[in-house]
Protein backbone atom coordinates (compact mmCIF):
# COMPACT_ATOMS: atom_id res chain seq x y z
CA UNK A 1 0.00 0.00 0.00
CA UNK A 2 1.23 3.39 -0.89
CA UNK A 3 1.25 5.89 1.85
CA UNK A 4 1.18 9.81 1.23
CA UNK A 5 2.15 12.29 3.75
CA UNK A 6 -1.21 12.82 5.09
CA UNK A 7 -1.23 9.00 5.95
CA UNK A 8 2.06 9.29 7.53
CA UNK A 9 1.33 11.95 9.19
CA UNK A 10 -2.02 10.06 11.13
CA UNK A 11 0.07 7.12 12.00
CA UNK A 12 2.28 9.25 13.30
CA UNK A 13 0.32 11.10 15.25
CA UNK A 14 -1.69 7.82 16.55
CA UNK A 15 1.75 6.09 17.27
CA UNK A 16 2.67 9.27 19.58
CA UNK A 17 -0.85 8.98 20.95
CA UNK A 18 -3.57 6.31 20.03
CA UNK A 19 -6.39 8.04 22.27
CA UNK A 20 -5.98 10.99 20.46
CA UNK A 21 -9.46 11.85 18.87
CA UNK A 22 -9.74 11.96 14.95
CA UNK A 23 -10.45 16.14 15.90
CA UNK A 24 -7.00 16.20 17.94
CA UNK A 25 -5.62 14.37 15.16
CA UNK A 26 -6.95 16.44 11.96
CA UNK A 27 -6.10 19.57 13.97
CA UNK A 28 -2.75 18.33 13.49
CA UNK A 29 -2.37 16.98 10.61
CA UNK A 30 -5.17 19.78 8.63
CA UNK A 31 -7.83 17.37 7.90
CA UNK A 32 -11.58 17.16 9.58
CA UNK A 33 -12.46 14.66 11.99
CA UNK A 34 -14.81 12.32 9.27
CA UNK A 35 -11.66 12.81 6.84
CA UNK A 36 -9.05 11.53 9.72
CA UNK A 37 -11.99 8.28 10.81
CA UNK A 38 -12.36 7.23 6.95
CA UNK A 39 -8.46 7.39 6.21
CA UNK A 40 -8.03 5.48 9.70
CA UNK A 41 -10.77 2.82 8.51
CA UNK A 42 -8.93 2.97 5.37
CA UNK A 43 -5.25 2.41 6.48
CA UNK A 44 -6.20 -0.83 8.79
CA UNK A 45 -8.68 -2.32 6.07
CA UNK A 46 -5.26 -1.98 3.62
CA UNK A 47 -3.36 -3.78 6.92
CA UNK A 48 -1.58 -0.97 7.04
CA UNK A 49 -2.82 -0.43 10.85
CA UNK A 50 -2.40 -3.65 12.37
CA UNK A 51 -4.44 -2.83 16.07
CA UNK A 52 -4.03 -0.19 18.94
CA UNK A 53 -2.68 -1.37 22.17
CA UNK A 54 -1.24 -0.04 25.43
CA UNK A 55 2.90 0.92 25.87
CA UNK A 56 3.50 -0.75 29.08
CA UNK A 57 6.87 -0.41 30.70
CA UNK A 58 8.53 -3.75 31.30
CA UNK A 59 10.08 -2.54 34.94
CA UNK A 60 6.42 -2.01 36.27
CA UNK A 61 5.68 -5.77 35.41
CA UNK A 62 8.95 -6.66 36.94
CA UNK A 63 10.56 -7.27 34.14
CA UNK A 64 14.05 -5.51 34.86
CA UNK A 65 16.74 -7.17 33.13
CA UNK A 66 17.18 -7.53 29.28
CA UNK A 67 19.71 -10.03 27.27
CA UNK A 68 20.08 -10.66 23.72
CA UNK A 69 20.89 -14.14 23.15
CA UNK A 70 22.33 -15.85 19.37
CA UNK A 71 21.14 -19.34 19.17
CA UNK A 72 23.45 -21.48 17.14
CA UNK A 73 21.29 -24.68 15.64
CA UNK A 74 21.89 -28.14 14.26
CA UNK A 75 22.27 -28.73 10.57
CA UNK A 76 18.79 -27.45 8.70
CA UNK A 77 16.68 -26.02 11.88
CA UNK A 78 13.80 -24.57 10.14
CA UNK A 79 12.82 -20.90 11.69
CA UNK A 80 9.26 -22.20 11.60
CA UNK A 81 10.97 -25.32 14.13
CA UNK A 82 13.01 -22.48 16.34
CA UNK A 83 9.82 -19.86 16.32
CA UNK A 84 7.31 -22.70 17.58
CA UNK A 85 10.18 -23.52 20.16
CA UNK A 86 10.93 -19.96 21.77
CA UNK A 87 7.27 -18.95 21.62
CA UNK A 88 6.71 -21.23 24.89
CA UNK A 89 8.95 -18.79 26.43
CA UNK A 90 6.89 -15.38 27.89
CA UNK A 91 10.58 -14.23 28.20
CA UNK A 92 11.28 -14.44 24.87
CA UNK A 93 9.95 -10.97 23.64
CA UNK A 94 10.75 -10.68 20.16
CA UNK A 95 12.73 -13.14 17.82
CA UNK A 96 14.48 -13.42 14.22
CA UNK A 97 16.33 -15.29 11.60
CA UNK A 98 19.77 -13.68 11.25
CA UNK A 99 22.80 -13.23 8.50
CA UNK A 100 26.58 -14.53 10.27
CA UNK A 101 27.23 -17.51 12.22
CA UNK A 102 23.96 -17.75 14.29
CA UNK A 103 20.74 -18.97 12.97
CA UNK A 104 18.84 -16.71 15.45
CA UNK A 105 18.60 -13.78 17.82
CA UNK A 106 16.79 -13.55 20.83
CA UNK A 107 15.26 -10.80 22.63
CA UNK A 108 15.13 -12.17 26.45
CA UNK A 109 13.38 -10.11 28.98
CA UNK A 110 13.32 -11.12 33.36
CA UNK A 111 13.32 -10.45 36.44
CA UNK A 112 17.22 -10.41 36.91
CA UNK A 113 20.26 -11.92 36.14
CA UNK A 114 19.69 -15.53 37.57
CA UNK A 115 16.25 -15.14 35.19
CA UNK A 116 18.05 -14.70 32.02
CA UNK A 117 20.47 -17.52 32.92
CA UNK A 118 17.63 -19.94 33.84
CA UNK A 119 15.78 -18.83 30.74
CA UNK A 120 19.08 -19.63 28.79
CA UNK A 121 20.06 -22.97 30.14
CA UNK A 122 16.16 -23.43 28.93
CA UNK A 123 16.73 -22.92 25.65
CA UNK A 124 19.95 -24.42 25.21
CA UNK A 125 18.50 -27.82 26.51
CA UNK A 126 16.05 -27.61 23.65
CA UNK A 127 17.03 -30.10 21.25
CA UNK A 128 18.02 -28.30 17.93
CA UNK A 129 19.83 -26.03 19.75
CA UNK A 130 23.94 -26.21 19.06
CA UNK A 131 25.07 -23.25 21.80
CA UNK A 132 24.09 -20.05 22.92
CA UNK A 133 25.49 -16.64 23.01
CA UNK A 134 24.50 -13.83 24.99
CA UNK A 135 25.19 -10.38 25.89
CA UNK A 136 23.30 -8.83 29.06
CA UNK A 137 21.65 -5.06 27.85
CA UNK A 138 23.49 -2.23 30.58
CA UNK A 139 21.40 0.37 29.49
CA UNK A 140 18.72 1.38 26.49
CA UNK A 141 20.19 4.32 24.54
CA UNK A 142 17.27 5.07 22.13
CA UNK A 143 13.91 2.91 22.55
CA UNK A 144 11.54 4.08 19.46
CA UNK A 145 7.75 2.80 19.83
CA UNK A 146 6.80 0.21 16.95
CA UNK A 147 5.68 2.01 13.40
CA UNK A 148 7.16 5.80 15.57
CA UNK A 149 10.15 5.83 12.89
CA UNK A 150 8.39 5.64 9.47
CA UNK A 151 10.93 6.59 6.56
CA UNK A 152 11.24 10.39 5.67
CA UNK A 153 10.22 10.45 1.99
CA UNK A 154 12.00 13.45 1.28
CA UNK A 155 14.76 13.76 -1.72
CA UNK A 156 18.33 14.57 -0.71
CA UNK A 157 17.59 18.33 -1.92
CA UNK A 158 15.03 18.27 1.44
CA UNK A 159 11.76 18.65 -1.27
CA UNK A 160 9.15 16.33 -0.08
CA UNK A 161 9.18 13.22 -3.17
Amino acid sequence: MELDRLDRDIITALVEDARATYAEIGHQVGLSASAVKRRVDRLREAGAITGFSARVAPQALGWTTEAYVELFCQGKTKPSDIALAVARFPEVVGAATITGEADALLHIRATDVRHVEQVIERLAAESFVVRTKSAIVLSRLIETPTGAALPDTRNRSGVSA
